[in-house]
């Protein structure tokens, strides 16, 4: 895993590069595109892109579990880490079926406006931690992720979704797309 950035700058820098190439993607794509497999996952390319969106929604929601659970004893979060990672099964199910699933809710007329949301609202809370805070961390499913480690920061997790959504938009097949 790369050294975590811990600039306040460049992890805003990079949501914002994010919600811009999000809704360039959205323009590129053709009619034809949305349905169309995407390559090397089981989404199509309107699926994949919501699971990219997702990554963001994810991030909000790790950041009240670290927020909670890095103020707990070491072992508790290893072994919450633990029975996290026994579930990975289940979890790439619910993982794939669910990104399929709120794709339909949140499709290719809904998730810009549903990601510039999710990108304002990590900027806000982005904008506010304290310095102290960004060293906060604990542990992880290392198996749910590629970009999941054992142990990961605030700062870590800022970073997370940007990762997330740079390996999956390699994926993508879109016509238009460079």
């Amino acid at each position: 895993m790369p050294e975590p950035v811990t600039d306040r700058s460049i992890l805003a820098a990079d949501l914002e590069r994010a919600r811009a190439d999000f809704h360039t993607l959205l323009g590129v794509a053709g009619e034809d595109d949305w349905g169309k497999a995407s390559a090397g996952t089981r989404w199509s390319n309107e699926q994949l892109l919501f699971h990219m969106l997702f990554g963001y929604m994810v991030a909000r929601r790790l950041l009240i579990v670290l927020r909670v659970m890095g103020r707990l004893p070491d072992g508790v979060g290893r072994g919450f880490a633990a029975v996290l990672d026994s579930a990975t099964a289940l979890f790439d199910v619910i993982n794939y079926h669910g990104s399929c699933w709120a794709a339909h809710v949140y499709d290719r007329h809904r998730m810009g406006a549903k990601f510039d949301r999710v990108i304002g609202s990590l900027q806000r809370s982005l904008a506010h931690e304290r310095e102290t805070e960004f060293r906060r961390g604990m542990h992880y499913p290392a198996r749910w992720d590629p970009y999941f480690a054992d142990y990961m920061t605030l700062a870590d997790i800022y970073a997370y979704p940007g990762r997330h959504y740079d390996h999956h938009r390699r994926q993508l097949t879109l016509t238009g797309m460079r």
